[in-house]
């Protein structure tokens, strides 16, 4: 009996250590079979390591709660600290797509739905494949690139800057405030400087935004956020407050959802050369590829809801104000839902991942991240069939649990 939760209590903490982001899945298989609703001290909220639970964490909004939640990172902190914090706890109560439940999410989302609509996505296309083009263009010559910063990076900061209608060159900003925000995030009890560093990112966010919409109510343009600050066909509009909650959203997760699909790809692939060879032998398997890759190496490890009311999951309770925590990683690989989950296979039907979540809180851009790894894929296998992996280990970042994501990635072609 000991032994039993000596063992718990060592597994429970070792899913905040930097070699469970590195390596997470002997541990989550471990957690599924053992205690799939786990109640995580480390974390500080429950765990949920099965798909079909997932599913339900998703699809009960009157319970499963998007609103407020990233605010109660703070929770934990003694007064003085929460003081500091003020700006971090207010941007997180503002409502925006991502912070909120109907009927003020079915409202943002439908205002901001046709910028991301297939048809729109469609006609991007093109310009995305210039931006690869050049990309891959300027790394050519030289042999070998690092893929992180020279492709998977550029191509998705590159479009998110034409959306909202910015210079190219503030990309580098986006990366900056990106890893800072996303690095409290997947745990429930942060250290104060974390929190510290994503607040000042934050008030850097919102001035830039800021100044973004107040140009934007002035003069108008093609863009995103002249988009949100204009009237709907029905009479509503959003507020300022909402357009930069929503568009910080929008310059957190527009490219490192995409940055994760590109590199964890490439990366997957050349370690399956099997797989490689298929895809070089049939270019149409390019999109069933993409969905592997996004099951096999979910980008968004896990993502937090808040309990709005007390809910009970397999005999536990679930209490209002709690925290969980859906581990998407091990949702994507579980054996009761995908046969031989561990093993890669850009053939496997039917592949109904939830790397992009399910229920009204499916990923608004999850058909432009698909269409920019598309064209990113397509692109490397015509240009560079010779591409092959120089580091034998995988260099994850480490920072930032929600994510999975690499450092770099460095190749040869």
């Amino acid at each position: 009996m000991y032994r039993v939760v000596d063992d718990m209590r060592e597994l429970d903490e070792s899913l905040v250590s930097k070699d469970f982001i590195r390596d997470p899945y002997s541990t989550l298989d471990r957690l599924r079979e053992a205690d799939p609703v786990h109640w995580s001290e480390s974390i500080g909220g429950w765990v949920l390591t099965r798909y079909e639970d997932a599913i339900v964490t998703f699809m009960d909004v009157a319970s499963y709660s998007n609103e407020g939640r990233l605010a109660r990172a703070t929770a934990y902190l003694p007064p003085e600290s929460r003081h500091k914090l003020r700006a971090f706890e207010e941007h997180f109560r503002t409502k925006g797509l991502l912070h909120s439940d109907p009927p003020d999410h079915t409202r943002l989302r439908k205002l901001v739905q046709k910028v991301f609509s297939p048809r729109a996505i469609e006609a991007m296309r093109p310009r995305i494949q210039e931006i690869v083009d050049d990309l891959i263009g300027r790394v050519e010559p030289a042999g070998g690139m690092e893929v992180i910063q020279d492709l998977a990076f550029a191509v998705p900061v590159t479009v998110l800057a034409g959306l909202l209608g910015v210079p190219a060159s503030d990309g580098r900003r986006f990366r900056i405030w990106a890893d800072r925000i996303l690095a409290f995030q997947g745990r429930n009890k942060p250290s104060e400087a974390i929190l510290l560093a994503a607040q000042e990112a934050l008030v850097e966010v919102r001035a830039y935004l800021g100044a973004l919409v107040e140009q934007r109510h002035r003069d108008p343009a093609d863009d995103l956020i002249s988009l949100m600050t204009t009237e709907g066909v029905d009479g509503d509009r959003l507020s300022d407050s909402e357009i930069i909650n929503t568009g910080l959203t929008f310059l957190v997760a527009g490219h490192e959802t995409t940055t994760s699909l590109i590199g964890n790809g490439l990366l997957t692939l050349l370690q399956h050369p099997d797989q490689w060879r298929m895809l070089q032998q049939d270019r149409s398997l390019v999109t069933s590829a993409i969905e592997e890759i996004l099951r096999f190496e979910s980008p968004v490890a896990r993502q937090p809801r808040l309990m709005k009311q007390d809910t009970d999951l397999h005999g536990h309770t679930l209490r209002a104000g709690q925290m969980v925590f859906q581990m998407l990683n091990a949702a994507n690989r579980d054996p009761a839902q995908f046969p031989d989950p561990a093993r890669f296979d850009i053939l496997r039907s039917p592949n109904r991942h939830i790397a992009f979540g399910r229920g009204i809180h499916f990923c608004i851009g999850a058909p432009l991240s698909r269409t920019e790894g598309q064209v990113v894929f397509e692109s490397v296998l015509d240009r560079l069939p010779r591409i092959q992996m120089i580091d034998i280990v995988p260099d994850w970042d480490v920072e930032k649990p929600n994510s999975r994501v690499l450092n770099t990635l460095c190749v040869t072609f």
